[in-house]
């Protein structure tokens, strides 16, 4: 996404890297993400405002450790080194990092010994940090002076005021940082000397603009899966260029309950989007295909591959295509090693070129340079309805991984049932939008129950509930114990074919947000 100005994040391999470039953007600053194998005439091309070095695993001393040239600290640029990259930046310029003789990790009081007019205006002389570091500086580089300090730490922060270079040891994207949000606003807006006018509203606005630009004339083809990117994506598109989008809804039968009337609903003839829409009931197809298969890989293979076929099927309808848009955003494209330099944690299927069966001309993905909150600002701009704009996360393969064992059309109707009666209390009670992402799944145990006089011999329903930031790792949440009571009370009552429910308490890792 072209913009005016930005702040780059160059990644030394720490987990925080996304969260740092979220925290910027929260700034009303636009930033990207790039591994410190990027050359430095090519970050110079870029002219950006700010530099920002983040964490990482290993030690700057040691020899193959992760590095950059000098010359990044010469460019009249401002540059904050956060951890690793703080240690960094003083071992390159001639100070010194060594092994500490006490690790700090966690919550730790910091005093403020510098001045207050630049990167810690507005915090006070004592604060909470969060730290993470077995190195430390043991010797500030000439020309820094130490500006913070822990019981410790002897230098929690350095700063060379005349050069605009700020080395700070703890983490301030993290909330556990008390002032941290205001440390990288200090750095941002003031040091950089942003002016903050990165808003969802001129991302809508100026890539609409990009989007008749490019597609000109052209038709263009998106696989709607009814989740919040690709539905933003369809309404931005719509915005760009109406009638010649074909959205193509392949419900595949394992969708929550009414979400499939919901998603035409909204993009449907009655909608309020002037496109062509096509919706494909394919429920049958898919039950028939996923007969006798319980391996949960095999399942969302086969959900995959029959997608895939539907939506070839509904292609070869249409006719001429000469874009194919894919709802890929940010996470994705870090995540899948194109980003940054963070462990590649998954090979997204929307990252990385056409797929082999489509015969289009390019894809396109306005949404590539979005983080999840930003795609659902981009919704609500767009005039999508709060309740499509803030659903919960669901999986691709859908309620197939939310069924253990064999899927079938009965097993599907109890799992969006139960499914419906758990989102709808926790609605009741206020508490939708606490956990991060909650649902009810399908175990594959049957149990003897007793119902009014007569034995059942029926299913069993988990709940699951986690609370997390990055979704990396998670805790379950703590559901007041009255609402879920009543859960499981409506769920044995109204659903055929649960005579008991569970509540899953196990965190990530060891286990996993979903159960398959």
């Amino acid at each position: 996404m072209a913009s005016e100005e930005k702040v780059i994040v160059i990644d030394f391999g720490g987990q925080y890297n996304q969260l740092v470039a979220r925290r910027v953007r929260e700034c009303n600053v636009y930033c990207e993400i790039y591994s410190y194998r990027t050359p430095i005439d090519q970050i110079k091309a870029m002219n950006p405002k700010g530099i920002i070095l983040t964490g990482g695993p290993n030690s700057c001393y040691e020899e193959g450790a992760p590095t950059y040239t000098k010359e990044l600290f010469e460019l009249g640029i401002p540059v904050l080194g956060l951890c690793y990259g703080a240690q960094l930046m003083m071992h390159v310029l001639g100070g010194k990092v060594e092994k500490a003789p006490v690790r700090e990790y966690g919550k730790t009081e910091t005093f403020i010994d510098g001045s207050k007019e630049a990167l810690f205006a507005s915090v006070e002389d004592k604060t909470i940090v969060w730290m993470s570091h077995f190195d430390y500086i043991s010797k500030v580089a000439p020309g820094f002076e130490i500006i913070a300090h822990t019981t410790d730490c002897p230098v929690a922060a350095a700063a060379c005021e005349d050069k605009k270079l700020y080395a700070i040891q703890f983490h301030p994207e993290v909330l556990h940082t008390v002032k941290g949000k205001e440390i990288l606003r200090n750095f941002v807006r003031g040091i950089c000397e942003t002016a903050g006018t990165w808003r969802m509203d001129s991302f809508v606005e100026n890539t609409v603009k990009e989007i008749r630009e490019k597609v000109g004339d052209g038709k263009v083809l998106l696989a709607l899966s009814g989740g919040v990117d690709s539905s933003v994506l369809a309404a931005l598109l719509a915005k760009a260029i109406g009638k010649q989008l074909t959205c193509v809804f392949v419900d595949h039968g394992l969708l929550r309950k009414n979400e499939g009337d919901e998603v035409e609903g909204v993009f449907g003839p009655k909608g309020n989007f002037d496109i062509n829409f096509i919706r494909v009931n394919a429920a049958e197809r898919y039950y028939a295909k996923l007969k006798g298969v319980e391996e949960p890989e095999r399942k969302r293979k086969i959900i995959g591959e029959e997608f895939i076929r539907v939506f070839e099927e509904e292609a070869k309808k249409i006719g001429r295509v000469d874009f194919l848009a894919q709802g890929t955003i940010y996470p994705d494209v870090v995540e899948s090693g194109l980003g940054g330099e963070s462990v590649v944690i998954k090979s997204h299927h929307n990252v990385g070129g056409l797929p082999d069966y489509v015969d289009f001309k390019e894809i396109i993905e306005p949404l590539r340079s979005l983080f999840k909150d930003e795609v659902r600002k981009a919704g609500l701009e767009l005039g999508l309805p709060e309740y499509l704009v803030f659903r919960q996360p669901f999986p691709g393969p859908g309620l197939g991984i939310r069924i253990i064992g064999e899927v079938t059309a009965e097993k599907v109707r109890i799992v969006q049932d139960a499914d419906f009666i758990y989102r709808e209390e926790l609605a009741n009670a206020g508490l939708e939008k606490l956990p991060d992402q909650y649902f009810a799944a399908l175990s594959n145990m049957r149990s003897v129950g007793v119902m009014g006089d007569e034995r059942t011999y029926d299913y069993a329903v988990v709940l699951r509930a986690v609370e997390t930031i990055d979704f990396m790792t998670a805790e379950a949440s703590e559901i007041p114990f009255e609402v879920l009571q009543r859960v499981m009370s409506r769920i044995i009552n109204e659903v055929k074919g649960v005579n008991r429910v569970m509540y899953d308490l196990t965190s990530k890792p060891p286990g996993t947000v979903e159960l398959e």
